[in-house]
């Protein structure tokens, strides 16, 4: 999920950036600025999600797009090749082939998460609160720098501006051939490079920590490409197209609907509320998800025959484009 979401981030920047160039005007530094309010939102649902916010990921790692806004098509391509061959990981194993002592930087993420957990288990919502927004989202940011996604969500959001730029989610014969290739060749990739990945975890902690971690994003990476390409593939066909197309009332409020999710799981699963976790097993909380879904999407389609926009996409617009009137 969070793949998809990366793709779809840089592609959105490619949407915004086309637009005001087609003005004549730079959207960069706009875009600059629409990060640090994406910043706000973070931190805003980070108080209520011990394990920290994806979002506060997003804003660091969104500098990227500022910085490769004016590249060629190639020079993006090659970088999204790059980045996403996690040379990081590679770096650290290489080193260590060379020199048996080197280790990666213990960013003492484990510790961290065992202090979230203490103060989530308190109930106190004082320290729930100013705990999340802190130390969890410090916890969940350098597990993310850990676990090889900082480097990948880099390469993920500069492959969305390419395909952006390429116009490779135009519906045409030649887009669906390409879908189509990306389709057979993810999907026979997956199974070997699982494989991979497991087979490498039974190794010493180096060797899972670098090479395992580049294995682990590459399988990821191509279920990705398999749920997206076939996606795309599928909403070709009416019947497809048409009992789906409900979900793109979701998606226009998709800001709104993620930070209320986690306002409603924590006063569900939580001890400063109902603090249910204890009793909701993987089918109950599964049926709960659903449910939460279902009245979101009904709610969605609600507000938006009467506005625009959703209520936190209209702050976040309104404040994007200060000072210009829209």
């Amino acid at each position: 999920a969070y793949a998809i979401f990366a793709l779809l981030f840089g592609f959105t920047f490619y949407m915004q950036s086309n637009n005001q160039k087609k003005q004549g005007k730079d959207f960069g530094y706009r875009f600059l600025w629409r990060l640090a309010l994406l910043g706000v939102f973070a931190t805003w649902n980070a108080a209520f999600f011990p394990a920290g916010d994806v979002l506060l990921l997003f804003v660091v790692v969104g500098v990227v797009l500022f910085l490769t806004r004016s590249w060629s098509d190639r020079a993006i391509g090659v970088a999204a090749v790059v980045l996403l061959l996690q040379p990081v990981e590679w770096y650290h194993y290489i080193a260590n082939l060379i020199n048996p002592a080197h280790r990666l930087p213990d960013l003492k993420v484990a510790e961290m998460y065992g202090e979230v957990a203490d103060y989530t288990k308190a109930g106190n919502w004082r320290d729930f609160l100013l705990g999340n927004v802190t130390l969890g989202q410090k916890a969940s940011f350098l597990w993310a720098v850990n676990a090889g996604r900082f480097v990948q969500t880099a390469g993920l959001f500069l492959l969305g501006f390419f395909i952006g730029r390429k116009q490779l989610f135009m519906t045409n014969e030649k887009n669906i051939a390409f879908g189509t290739k990306v389709l057979i060749i993810s999907a026979i990739s997956f199974a070997p490079l699982y494989t991979l990945k497991e087979l490498v975890m039974e190794n010493d902690p180096i060797v899972q920590q670098t090479v395992g971690t580049a294995f682990d994003m590459w399988q990821k990476l191509a279920f990705t490409l398999v749920l997206v390409a076939s996606f795309i593939l599928l909403y070709q066909h009416k019947n497809f197209s048409k009992a789906v197309a409900g979900l793109r009332f979701y998606g226009k409020m998709s800001l709104t609907n993620y930070i209320s999710q986690s306002i409603i799981g924590v006063f569900i699963y939580f001890p400063i509320g109902l603090n249910l976790t204890p009793y909701c097993g993987y089918t109950f909380s599964l049926l709960v998800g659903f449910l939460i879904f279902l009245l979101q999407l009904r709610f969605c389609k609600w507000w938006l025959a009467r506005h625009k926009q959703g209520p936190l996409e209209y702050i976040w617009h309104k404040c994007t484009w200060i000072g210009t009137g829209k």
